[in-house]
């Protein structure tokens, strides 16, 4: 009696959750909207604006103050974006991920001892690219100057009041810290006392990034002063960062410590636009950045869900639970060994991977009873008319994957599992779960829509020179053995697959969503969910950020460790809201799933809605972290 009780309640839960008051109140907007992962970063993409900036230049000042206030990633980081254009009406990717720079390769990361780059250090980092992006985007698509854009970022370097998070994060890192002698300059402000880290409130101040930042306006000042166009100044600016006095001292500074980027590698890294991988949805397309991001992982998914009713199942019903998860192991499994540089390999078989045929046939591979382990990569070359190339390999793959071992690992960085919550106290684990990267959502009553997920050197962070800017940790996304995936192998000029992934949705050929999160290997399984949180089961913005989520580990991971064995796919491991009922666990333990609860599901979830009925502008985000935003 008490199960079948249990059963209804979830029944009730179910058919009341979208009626009940959320615990942020959703953003309304006429004019504008912005949304990122610091309050005073929100601030100065609302100070963009009402100087009157299109969103472009408003996620940018976002992206250049959450970059400087170190909310998990700083200036030597990586950006990826989506950009609705609406004199277009296109939707553009831009790629500002970093490279492996000279001397990365399989053979020296192996002599080191490594399974895998290494997490921390100058060896982690790729080259940098945000300020490539930045600069970018800026002289493509925005309005203002470079100097108006970064003013309220060089205000915060000057100096600006330090949450508790962060200085908390510096003084449990301070141990790396203290090895690069940059970083100690900048965050140890009260070296050999008991608390070494900045205090809570404490006026942070960054005099070397300020330094830098001032130097990019100054070559776009004297550009200006010389005749030269707005795209112009901004370009010298981009110049003078990867090929001037800022590269000199970056590289120096990077070498010093026993870093590998060049001059070379710094000169010869670009930005790259792209034409977003696409799926339609029930009549909604949804766009991802293409395969050196997981983001198709996503569509894939899409697409072999697209093959159920699951608005029929029920909200987070036992047999919906199991369906999604089904679901995103099958699109992880070809995510692992199909998803790498474009740029290195034109044989990835995406157009059998995204195609509606090829997922009906994954969706034929889900068990309904129970949870498959032994879930693989697919053979997505049979619906382009090809042979697989990686037949042999794949074998080999399957009979040397131990998927019965237990990581023993749990990530420092994009981490959202089980093991760091039964392990660690309550505000450690929160502080690794609100971690991870942040994003940047803005959208403006012109028409134009941004979807930012940047990333790259967050703490402990290992500074380059006297430039005040952290060296990027993504050169550990890449793998160093073929077996794992033959596409992200290492290699110098090569971008790694990365977790990043912004999204957008548009409807009837309109922007309807942006929506981005953190959590690394986390990321598509949180938007995944938010997405059919609204597309099937009709919630509002803020009630779909705020949802109870699930999560498999039943995948590699992206990031952390540095043996083979930290990364291995846990099958059937799967986070559920400790709210989720017992009838419902159970049910999911019979179907072989070992569970485990947790009061957050996800990273805080960033996400803007484009409401067409009553031309106004929705953002929401989750009831974690200290993400918001601002609309007017």
């Amino acid at each position: 009696m008490r199960k079948l009780l249990l059963a209804f309640a979830s029944i009730a839960i179910t058919s009341t959750l979208f009626s009940q008051a959320t615990q942020k109140p959703p953003l309304h907007g006429k004019n504008w909207m912005a949304i990122t992962g610091k309050p005073l970063a929100a601030t100065a993409g609302a100070m963009i604006f009402q100087q009157g900036g299109n969103a472009v230049d408003a996620s940018i000042a976002m992206l250049a103050a959450t970059c400087t206030m170190w909310d998990v990633l700083s200036w030597g980081g990586e950006t990826q974006a989506l950009i609705y254009n609406p004199k277009t009406g296109k939707v553009i990717g831009i790629n500002a991920l970093g490279v492996a720079p000279t001397g990365a390769t399989p053979e020296f990361f192996k002599s080191k001892g490594y399974g895998f780059p290494p997490e921390y250090g100058p060896l982690a980092a790729v080259t940098p690219g945000t300020v490539g992006g930045i600069c970018h985007m800026l002289a493509a698509y925005g309005t203002m100057s470079l100097k108006q854009v970064l003013a309220p970022a060089m205000q915060l370097a000057a100096g600006y009041p330090i949450e508790a998070q962060t200085a908390n994060s510096i003084e449990r890192g301070k141990a790396q810290i203290k090895q690069w002698p940059y970083s100690k300059k900048v965050f140890l402000t009260h070296e050999g006392e008991k608390r070494e880290a900045p205090e809570a409130g404490e006026i942070f101040v960054q005099k070397d990034l300020l330094n830098t930042l001032t130097k990019l306006v100054e070559a776009e000042q004297n550009a200006l002063k010389n005749k030269k166009t707005r795209k112009e100044a901004i370009q010298a600016a981009y110049d003078r960062f990867y090929k001037g006095d800022i590269a000199d001292e970056f590289v120096r500074g990077a070498q010093e410590q026993g870093g590998l980027i060049t001059k070379q590698d710094l000169a010869n890294w670009k930005v790259k636009e792209e034409e977003p991988m696409r799926v339609n949805y029930k009549g909604v397309d949804v766009y991802k950045l293409q395969q050196w991001t997981q983001g198709p992982s996503l569509l894939q998914a899409l697409n072999i869900l697209e093959n159920y009713d699951l608005k029929a199942m029920g909200y987070n019903s036992p047999k919906y639970i199991h369906t999604v998860y089904q679901a995103m192991n099958l699109s992880f499994a070809d995510r692992d060994f199909y998803y790498g540089d474009p740029a290195f390999n034109k044989d990835q078989p995406m157009k059998g991977l995204l195609s509606k045929e090829y997922a009906a046939a994954r969706a034929k591979e889900i068990d309904p009873e129970k949870n498959r382990a032994d879930i693989g990569p697919g053979n997505p070359y049979a619906f382009e008319g090809r042979e697989n190339p990686f037949t042999e390999l794949l074998k080999k793959r399957a009979l040397e994957s131990d998927t019965t071992g237990k990581r023993n690992f749990v990530p420092a960085h994009d981490n959202n599992n089980q093991t760091a919550m039964l392990k660690k106290a309550e505000e450690e684990y929160m502080d690794r779960l609100w971690r991870g990267t942040t994003s940047v959502e803005a959208a403006d009553k012109d028409g134009w829509v941004v979807s930012i997920t940047p990333s790259g050197g967050w703490l402990p962070a290992c500074i380059a020179g006297n430039t005040g800017v952290g060296m990027s940790q993504r050169m550990q996304s890449f793998v160093l053995d073929s077996i794992i995936n033959p596409f992200n192998v290492v290699a110098p000029g090569k971008r790694p697959r990365v977790t990043l992934t912004p999204t957008m949705a548009l409807k009837d050929g309109k922007p309807w969503l942006s929506f981005a999160v953190q959590g690394g290997d986390t990321q598509d399984q949180n938007l995944l969910q938010f997405f059919l949180n609204m597309q099937e089961f009709g919630m509002t913005v803020q009630q779909a950020s705020e949802a109870a989520n699930i999560n498999t580990n039943q995948l590699w991971l992206s990031l952390g460790g540095s043996k083979i064995a930290d990364r291995k796919p846990r099958p059937g491991d799967l986070l559920l809201s400790n709210q989720t009922p017992e009838a419902t666990r159970e049910a999911l333990k019979k179907m072989g799933y070992k569970i485990s609860l947790g009061n957050r599901t996800s990273g805080p979830i960033n996400a803007i809605m484009l409401d067409r009925k009553h031309g106004s502008i929705w953002g929401g985000s989750s009831n974690n972290g200290e993400d918001y935003g601002i609309g007017w």
